[in-house]
């Protein structure tokens, strides 16, 4: 954790040529719930102006039930799961529209894509969505990406995070340098926010938990998110190769300063090196069928010095899964370091774990490989200096 250099923030803004925006409930209504339609005016303005210097913008935005809540006069969220979905789905209209109507003021067209977990888990869904997504930007449009909370349930039965999460995915999705999440606060504290004496930190080296101690989240009836979900999606987008910034959504200009390359909210700088698009899906989309329980040293060998998974290194596993299903790999105290594509599958595993290569074949019959998972299909999750 130090300070920021100010030719690492000018380096990025000059090299940024693609960037995701995130945009929360809070930042975009009033504190009754209604839609700001003025500063959606001001996003709009900006993204367009970021959009004419020839960069591409991506905007992940909250706030359909928070709309849909305060056009049908409700004080505080649903808890029913199909009042909350029908909520959503009134309120994304009304969402959608204020987009369109300010983006159109500037020759742009607004692109509504609702995705759900399984849009971004499965592969070939997967890869549509990221060739949908480049084909709007080639006709110049500003993809809103949202929840499809209509028919997403475990998204909504969750309570923080899930745009925040998804801001996340798909920067990795479309390898973009840098992810901007906009939020309530002006970034990540030192402290607890409402103290005077707490300051906004610039900058992050590692995301350790000394930084994920720093989280002072609050309760709200609109949103889902948190401070605790954002530092999730930095650690997701900065393992992969790319940066975050944590800002202020509220204060005009935000977006405008940052690519100027100004010191604004919290940067959290990419940790190692950039992880392929293969092995993005593979560490970061993919949903795990399954779990791996490694000995220390197996967890050492992968997470340290980046190699393959043997059998002789896995002490159980969770779980029934298939050749070629994600799993996850986790070291003796549950924390899971990496996930990989697994030669075998579930009931092979159980006979083999624990042996060496060589008695495969002799338990097996066969041995079609020597690794259960190789290191070209395998993706750390979590930072380098963790699994050391």
């Amino acid at each position: 954790m130090t300070s920021t250099p100010d030719l690492l923030r000018q380096e990025l803004a000059a090299t940024a040529d693609m960037l995701v925006v995130k945009v929360g409930t809070r930042v975009l209504t009033h504190p009754d719930g209604q839609l700001d339609d003025e500063r959606i005016a001001r996003l709009a303005e900006e993204i367009n102006r970021i959009c004419e210097s020839g960069r591409r913008v991506v905007l992940v935005s909250s706030g359909a039930v928070g709309s849909g809540m305060s056009l049908l006069g409700l004080k505080r969220r649903p808890t029913d799961l199909a009042q909350l979905q029908a909520v959503a789905a009134i309120g994304q209209t009304t969402l959608i529209q204020t987009y369109d109507r300010t983006f159109r003021r500037y020759g742009r067209h607004a692109a509504q894509v609702l995705l759900t977990a399984e849009d971004i888990q499965h592969r070939i869904r997967y890869l549509n969505v990221r060739n949908t997504l480049f084909s709007l930007l080639d006709f110049g449009a500003v993809p809103i990406i949202n929840e499809n909370d209509t028919v997403a349930v475990d998204e909504l039965k969750t309570t923080f995070g899930d745009n925040d999460r998804l801001a996340a995915l798909v920067t990795n999705l479309l390898r973009a340098p840098l992810l901007v999440i906009l939020s309530d606060v002006e970034g990540l504290f030192d402290g607890d926010p409402s103290n005077p004496q707490s300051r906004v930190i610039t900058t992050v080296d590692v995301l350790d938990d000394s930084i994920r101690g720093l989280v002072r989240d609050r309760a709200s009836s609109l949103s889902k998110g948190g401070m605790s979900s954002k530092l999730e999606a930095a650690r997701i987008v900065t393992t992969a190769g790319e940066n975050v910034i944590i800002a202020s959504g509220h204060q005009p200009g935000t977006l405008t300063r940052i690519l100027a390359g100004e010191p604004v909210g919290t940067l959290l700088i990419a940790e190692g090196k950039l992880v392929s698009p293969r092995k993005r899906w593979i560490g970061f989309s993919a949903r795990p069928r399954g779990k791996l329980l490694l000995d220390a040293g197996a967890a050492r060998a992968i997470g340290r010095d980046g190699r393959s998974l043997l059998a002789i290194g896995i002490l159980a596993i969770e779980g029934e899964f298939q050749k070629g299903d994600v799993v996850a790999l986790c070291d003796p105290n549950g924390i899971e370091v990496a996930r990989g594509l697994t030669n075998y599958h579930a009931d092979e595993i159980l006979l083999i774990k624990g042996l060496k290569s060589s008695r495969i074949a002799e338990v097996l019959g066969h041995c079609p490989y020597e690794e259960v998972v190789h290191r070209n299909n395998l993706t750390l999750v979590a930072h380098r200096a963790a699994s050391e």
